[in-house]
């Protein structure tokens, strides 16, 4: 089935900061509306959650950090606890943007913080290997794979993971229904998940989907939902490439 002359769509991602974006020129260009509403939202696990895991921060000298949703929790976990973070912590980040996201809560030219160039944990291999002996705290969300820690075993590390957050589907916005929207974009197969979870019941008909990702593509496949534009592709590397294309082809079909 081919889908309908689209005029309304849902990303499925927060509204850009300001007023520049690939969205809004699009939005103009076809004369089309595009509402921002994210999917899914992280959350910090209960303090009892937490210390069910019988996690001591200050027993850590080093911290693990692969993400800045972890930098932000585990820096909420100290806060509640009243826990003041000593100045020989050392920090290991997986890449430059997350250690300097450590600005937000400590003063930086003062701390031993090391990254990876390469935005992988293999890149902190000398850092890590020079600090070898340190006892080292590693964050991660509730659903996680175990490449970092597996890297971790590898070096035979001393480490203890802790999970600080978790990602949770997203109640949809009120007053509305998906049957509005003549498009949906998706990001991951948990916005997938929280779309049956609100709309138990959708049915796409000439509803067109669109999503970036291959994981997020066999989500959707697997859903039995029809996939009318996806990225990244040879000719479209951006979600808003597919997009403009993907609308060009509608409008000229629906003249």
């Amino acid at each position: 089935m081919n889908a309908r002359k689209v005029k309304k769509i849902l990303v499925s991602q927060p509204k850009p900061n300001g007023d520049k974006s690939p969205y809004f020129d699009i939005a103009e260009k076809y004369g089309v509306e595009i509402v921002f509403h994210p999917f899914i939202r992280v959350e910090r696990v209960s303090m009892k959650e937490f210390r069910q895991q019988r996690i001591n921060i200050l027993d850590f000298t080093g911290i693990v950090l692969t993400a800045r949703t972890a930098v932000d929790k585990f820096f909420s976990f100290c806060e509640e606890q009243r826990i003041t973070v000593p100045e020989t912590m050392k920090y290991f980040c997986i890449s430059e943007s997350v250690a300097l996201y450590l600005q937000k809560y400590i003063v930086y030219r003062k701390r031993k913080i090391f990254f990876s160039q390469t935005g992988k944990i293999e890149g902190l291999n000398n850092a890590l290997t020079k600090h070898s002996k340190e006892k080292f705290l590693f964050p991660v969300p509730e659903e996680h794979n175990d490449e970092a820690a597996a890297f971790l075993d590898e070096k035979k590390l001393k480490y203890e993971k802790s999970v600080m957050y978790r990602t949770v589907s997203n109640e949809f916005i009120t007053g509305e229904n998906i049957k509005d929207y003549d498009m949906a974009i998706f990001f991951s197969p948990l916005g997938i998940q929280s779309l049956f979870k609100n709309f138990p019941d959708f049915e796409q008909s000439d509803m067109a989907i669109g999503c970036f990702g291959a994981t997020v593509v066999k989500t959707i496949e697997d859903a039995g939902l029809r996939l009318d534009c996806n990225a990244p592709h040879p000719d479209y590397p951006s979600m808003t490439a597919a997009l403009e294309a993907f609308l060009k082809e509608n409008h000229k079909k629906h003249k």
